[in-house]
């Protein structure tokens, strides 16, 4: 057969309609460069070699045959996956190319060298397949990319390797499962100007959040130097979080999520021609920072929407930062493989019922959980160990681990961040993970059975021993419509994206103080006292978690924010009732330097709580660190869909005086559209319910205080737990009363308490007595919203 001309591509001249052409990356930069650059999207410039040089290149060494026998020595059991993958690399890393793409190449360099005005400028080479980057097969890492390539000889040498790594053991396996045939798989190459992300940061960004397809978000990890290290999940990222329904606004900054990564090692170049690029430890400066400013990490998400918007799809994105000028540019946009294919009208939901110790903890990919025995393998030459259906336990993986990632019930890996390949290959295998647990390969031993849980949010937790958990399917189809309001009770910001299907009628209680115990963990009195706290192991703790943030209250502020702003934005724009802090003296002194501000109580659920500390002196200015929270929430974030209440006001002096305080630090009921509510949960709120709501838009019965105050029964008495009842007849007297003195005043009234979540039927009565809204656990919302549907219809009935 005669040998065709090459014709070498420009990225700008290409559609991502020539995939066939030049494979899926390749289109997509040129689809990029064409169509989105008015969006001040950059792209580095460069040109594909196209496939027809690729089959040149086969024909002119007579590689078709020796591949295609090799292939079928392969299929029939002559040859194993190694043997065959070795030979057929090293017949076409001996080939020899075709002088006229070897001069097309070498014209184009040269033509490359010219636009950027330098010699020998230095590209990454990288491969792009014609069945790599599609909707239904990421091909995640599995051909190969070379950085920091420079002059013509080692141009044409990276190009002859990205061939070759077409038939990589993991590649073969790759395409073996997914069906394609070896041969007729076409490969291109991207000749493409290096970013110099070796003086900056570099990484992956994705249109959707990647563990939920939670579809209002983009989700950012960075690195410093190279951005190979977040893709092969060798370096724990910083990750952000954006929500992407206030972007268009640019006056607002809604980050959300913002996680500062260890980073502890960077991917730089070298001088040495052999070795273009090598790995360094990062500085404590560097650890300590985070790669991208709020400005950065906002265009970003901006791009990514607009890339996501004109392919109509979620996207992956692999983005870089030039250390040089400061720019950042887009260098690779592929199809999201995984949560834009997920069934969204039923969906499976994982509950740990009982469980042993946890062991290790770390970065939760998926939300399944699955058990067995622990198999760690350190490196490739002992997956012939592995059994089938272990927990693979490993440092980090790479695209030659694929094989026997498939084996596994569930993955474990020391290294790695939320866009890792460990963590890409999970999701498209639909196994469980956790990724960058840091000691997973120490502490975890062979055969020891174990129970993986990615089921807990953000966070996955590896438990000893074969825990005890429930599946259940939910199917959002089947939930019926109802007047009376179903909300969800929410508290735990990493787990809240999981809840994004559930279609509630918003959030009716997001209880601050777990935020504060659980994402924040420092007492906020020690924060705005700090240079005078005594307690030295407590301020170097501080130091240490304070580090990446301008002052140590900022550090309070803006993680409050945003760990409430991720619960308000899975349900923007329906109404998010957020309750500031309610700790008891005994819970805020466990916080880091609580000690030293929480007096020493008998009974702290009678105590020092609620409303009474925010106008004490005792913690007014920890009271002004949560009101800056809220501030910056609703005006910064632009989440205005959040409604404040106040916990356990005991009367309505009380009430004037925290809505004073309140306003004094930029809280005031009505301006910019924002209501206060109360919590019902002292029989004062009932008596007085008409005085209340004359200075409270609404009450949420918190009908588990309510019980112990109406019955004198503390709730937390093992000896008195028959006696709390909270379908007491004196319980429900109180709250039918709040039920209709509330709306006489034309005040809203809802609940938030335990007993619909315990007790569905108990919906019913709430019904019947006229209630705005019920909230409760997301567990128990499909039976309290059909109990509310059966109330509705039986009220209807003998109307």
């Amino acid at each position: 057969m005669a040998i065709k001309t090459t014709q070498l591509v420009w990225f700008e001249e290409l559609r991502r309609t020539d995939i066939s052409r030049v494979g899926g990356k390749n289109a997509s930069l040129g689809e990029l460069l064409a169509s989105l650059t008015t969006h001040g999207i950059r792209v580095p410039a460069g040109f594909a070699i196209p496939v027809d040089a690729y089959w040149n290149f086969l024909e002119a060494n007579g590689l078709r045959e020796v591949l295609s026998s090799t292939l079928s020595a392969l299929a029939s059991g002559k040859l194993t996956l190694s043997d065959a993958g070795q030979k057929m690399r090293r017949t076409i890393l001996t080939g020899e190319w075709p002088r006229e793409t070897a001069q097309a190449i070498g014209q184009a360099y040269a033509t490359l060298n010219r636009r950027t005005g330098r010699s020998n400028v230095d590209v990454a080479v990288r491969s792009s397949a014609t069945a790599e980057d599609l909707p239904e097969a990421s091909f995640a890492g599995q051909l190969e990319s070379y950085l920091n390539i420079r002059g013509e000889h080692a141009l044409l040498d990276a190009c002859r390797r990205c061939y070759a790594s077409l038939f990589t053991d993991r590649a073969i396996s790759y395409r073996q499962a997914k069906g394609i045939n070896h041969l007729q798989i076409g490969l291109s190459v991207g000749v493409q100007c290096m970013v110099r992300s070796d003086l900056s940061g570099a990484g992956v960004m994705f249109s959707i959040d990647t563990e939920t397809g939670f579809d209002k978000v983009v989700l950012i990890n960075a690195a410093w130097g190279l951005g190979e290290n977040v893709v092969q999940g060798d370096v724990d990222p910083d990750e952000y979080e954006v929500f992407k329904p206030l972007l268009s606004d640019l006056s607002l900054t809604p980050i959300v999520g913002k996680k500062l990564g260890t980073k502890a090692r960077k991917l730089i170049y070298t001088s040495d021609s052999t070795c273009p690029t090598k790995n360094v430890s990062t500085t404590s400066g560097e650890r300590e920072a985070f790669v991208l400013s709020d400005e950065e990490i906002l265009t970003l998400s901006r791009w990514a929407c607009a890339i996501a918007d004109h392919y109509r799809q979620p996207m992956d994105i692999e983005w870089a930062k030039d250390g040089k000028t400061g720019e950042l540019f887009i260098v690779q946009a592929r199809p999201e493989t995984v949560q834009s294919r997920r069934e969204s009208s039923a969906v499976k939901t994982y509950r740990i019922k009982k469980a042993g110790m946890p062991l290790v903890t770390g970065v939760s990919i998926g939300d399944a959980i699955a058990t067995g025995p622990i198999c760690v393998i350190e490196n490739l030459r002992e997956m012939g160990h592995f059994v089938d259906g272990a927990v693979l336990v490993t440092r980090t993986t790479d695209p030659d681990w694929v094989p026997v990632m498939r084996r596994a019930a569930a993955i474990v890996t020391d290294q790695g961040g939320r866009t890792s390949h460990a963590a890409i290959v999970s999701r498209e295998l639909g196994l469980p993970a956790i990724v960058g647990t840091g000691n997973a390969t120490g502490v975890l031993h062979e055969k020891q059975d174990v129970t993986v849980s990615c089921a807990e949010g953000r966070e996955g937790f590896v438990y000893e021993g074969i825990a005890e958990y429930e599946v259940e399917e939910i199917d959002f189809g089947s939930i019926p419509t109802t007047r009376t309001k179903v909300m969800l009770n929410l508290a735990n910001p990493a787990a809240a994206f999981r809840w994004w299907r559930m279609p509630a009628d918003g959030v009716g209680l997001a209880r601050m103080e777990f935020v504060v115990s659980n994402h924040i963990k420092i007492h906020p009195m020690a924060l705005a006292r700090y240079d005078s706290l005594k307690d030295d192991t407590a301020k170097r703790t501080i130091a240490e978690l304070t580090a990446a943030y301008t002052s140590k209250t900022e550090y309070f502020v803006s993680r409050l924010a945003r760990g409430l702003g991720r619960i308000a934005a899975v349900q923007y724009p329906r109404p998010v009732v957020v309750r500031m802090s309610d700790f008891k003296t005994n819970e805020y002194a466990r916080l880091i330097g609580g000690a030293e501000f929480e007096p020493t109580e008998e009974n702290p659920m009678l105590g020092f709580r609620g409303a009474s500390r925010y106008y004490s002196p005792l913690y007014r200015e920890g009271f002004a660190l949560e009101c800056q929270a809220i501030v910056r929430l609703r005006k910064q974030m632009g989440l205005s869909n959040v409604i404040v209440m106040i916990p356990f006001c005991r009367s309505t002096k009380e009430a004037d005086l925290v809505l004073e305080v309140m306003a004094e630090n930029g809280i005031e009921r009505h301006k910019d559209g924002l209501e206060v509510y109360v919590m019902c949960e002292i029989p004062s709120n009932v008596i007085l319910a008409k005085a209340f709501a004359q200075r409270f838009d609404g009450f949420s019965i918190g009908s588990n205080d309510l019980t112990q105050l109406v019955l004198g029964v503390d709730r937390d008495s093992a000896n008195l737990a028959g006696l709390f009842d909270e379908e007491d007849d004196a319980v429900k007297w109180m709250i039918r009363n709040v039920i209709t003195q509330a709306h006489e005043a034309n005040a809203h009234v809802g609940l938030c308490g335990q007993a619909p979540s315990d007790h569905p039927d108990f919906a019913g009565f709430l019904v019947q007595c006229g209630i705005d809204s019920i909230s409760v656990t997301p567990d128990s919302f499909m039976a309290v919203k059909r109990a509310v549907a059966d109330a509705e219809a039986a009220m209807a009935s003998v109307r």
